[in-house]
């Protein structure tokens, strides 16, 4: 999922310091990013969240990161 990666390198952040802030291992987010792993909703909503983002945007479903609320 090569927006998670984007937006981790747009915020200067390591993986490590993502997975700290959403609940999860460093490996379980490298997969996540890599697509090796789905990611679970929750998880994807702490994604979301954390990054200020729409969870369609994560998904690839769209190229507007703004959420809609």
């Amino acid at each position: 999922m090569y927006k998670l990666r984007y937006l981790r390198d747009s915020e200067l952040l390591t993986q490590a310091e993502v997975a700290k802030n959403i609940y999860c291992s460093q490996r379980a987010y490298s997969h996540y990013e890599t697509g090796q792993r789905d990611i679970p909703t929750q998880t994807l909503i702490r994604l979301a969240d954390f990054y200020n983002v729409s969870v369609d945007f994560i998904l690839g479903r769209t190229d507007n990161p703004k959420m809609n609320k």
